[in-house]
C-alpha cells in the first residue's frame, strides 16, 4: 500500500522588493518550505501605495520613487512573463538590495537582476512608467484587502488566513525557523486571533 503524500498547505506572499523586514521573512519561508510541505505564491505590494495618502516623512517620502520602480519591474515581468518569475526576480534584486545594500543603485540593480534570471532587459524601461500600475495595484490591495491598512510589509495568508508579518531579525534557521512557523500557523488557525506585537529592538540582520 502506498502512503499518501502529505497534503501541502498554500501560503500567499505579499512585498515590497524595498523592505527589509519582507527580505526577511521570506528567507524565513524558504527554510521551512520543504519541511512543512508549502506551496508558496508571491505577489507584489508597495509601500509607496500604502502610504500615498498617510502624513510621513520628507525623508521616508523621498524614497517611495526608488522602490516603485522595483515594484513596477515586478508587476511588469509577472505580466509579460507570468508569476512564475516573481520569486526568482524577488531574489536576484533582493540579494541586491539587501545584503549587498545597493538599493540606491537602482538602475544597475534592475539591469543585473534581469540578466540573473534571463528576462529582457528591455523590461527595465517598465520600472520607469506607470504602464503597469494597473495590476500592481491590483495585487497590492488584494493582499491589503485581507489584513486592513493599518500594516505593512509583508503580508503572509495561510490557507487563505492573512496577517502582517511576522517581522524577524535575523530569520531562524533550522528547528528555529519550524517552531516558529508552527507557532504562526497556530496563531492563524483561531479565527479570534488578531494581534501579537512588541517593539523592536534590533534592526535588519541578514548575515
Amino acid at each position: 500500500m502506498t502512503t499518501p503524500a502529505p497534503a501541502s498547505t498554500r501560503v500567499d506572499f505579499w512585498f515590497d522588493p524595498s523592505c527589509p523586514w519582507a527580505w526577511m521573512t521570506s528567507r524565513w519561508v524558504d527554510e521551512v518550505t520543504e519541511a512543512r510541505q508549502l506551496d508558496v505564491h508571491w505577489h507584489i505590494m508597495s509601500l509607496a501605495v500604502l502610504n500615498e495618502d498617510q502624513d510621513v516623512s520628507d525623508e521616508y517620502r523621498a524614497f517611495f520613487p526608488r522602490a516603485l520602480r522595483y515594484t513596477r519591474l515586478v508587476a511588469a515581468a509577472a505580466t509579460e512573463h507570468g508569476d512564475a518569475v516573481v520569486k526568482p526576480l524577488y531574489d536576484a534584486l533582493g540579494t541586491r538590495i539587501h545584503p549587498d545594500a545597493r538599493a540606491e543603485d537602482v538602475d544597475a540593480v534592475i539591469a543585473e537582476s534581469l540578466a540573473a534570471v534571463e528576462l529582457p532587459a528591455a523590461l527595465a524601461a517598465a520600472s520607469m512608467t506607470d504602464a503597469y500600475d494597473a495590476p500592481m495595484r491590483e495585487s497590492h490591495f488584494d493582499g491589503i484587502g485581507r489584513v486592513g491598512q493599518d500594516v505593512g510589509t509583508p503580508v503572509i495568508a495561510i490557507d487563505g488566513v492573512a496577517f502582517f508579518g511576522p517581522v524577524i531579525s535575523p530569520a531562524p534557521t533550522g528547528e528555529q525557523a519550524l517552531t516558529l512557523w508552527d507557532g504562526v500557523v497556530a496563531a492563524a488557525s483561531y479565527p479570534g486571533f488578531f494581534e501579537l506585537k512588541r517593539s523592536r529592538t534590533v534592526g535588519p540582520i541578514f548575515d
